[in-house]
């Protein structure tokens, strides 16, 4: 029994140490941002769906909230804001929103999710 209970620790503490490793998208937006509206509605529902929302799943930040968001490394100017971050600091962003073809190959190639899927 008592090795039974070693084993369940040691898979949670590997378990546990692998989500906080995740990658994740991090969406800067701000109330009446034309972009991030269309962005919600072209791409949200299918995005969780997706290659890359299935690698790196997306998280709605407003753009009050940066600065509470140790995640992201420098101030966002613009919404919508896209950061990738390995779950404890960023690697990379994009900003705009043109449409869904350019934003699912952009972050693809810039997020160089391709060879990590």
């Amino acid at each position: 029994m008592r090795k039974l209970i070693q084993i369940t620790m040691a898979v949670i503490i590997i378990a546990s140490a692998q989500a906080s490793a995740a990658y994740e998208l991090i969406m800067v937006e701000q109330q009446g941002c034309h972009y991030c509206e269309r962005w919600k509605e072209e791409i949200g529902p299918i995005y969780p769906k997706t290659d890359v929302g299935m690698f790196a799943p997306i998280r709605m930040v407003d753009i009050t909230n940066v600065d509470s968001t140790p995640e992201i490394a420098t101030a966002v100017v613009f919404t919508p804001t896209f950061i990738i971050t390995n779950g404890e600091r960023e690697i990379t962003r994009m900003e705009g929103y043109m449409s869904e073809d350019f934003f699912l190959g952009r972050v693809r190639n810039d997020f160089g999710t391709r060879n990590r899927i």
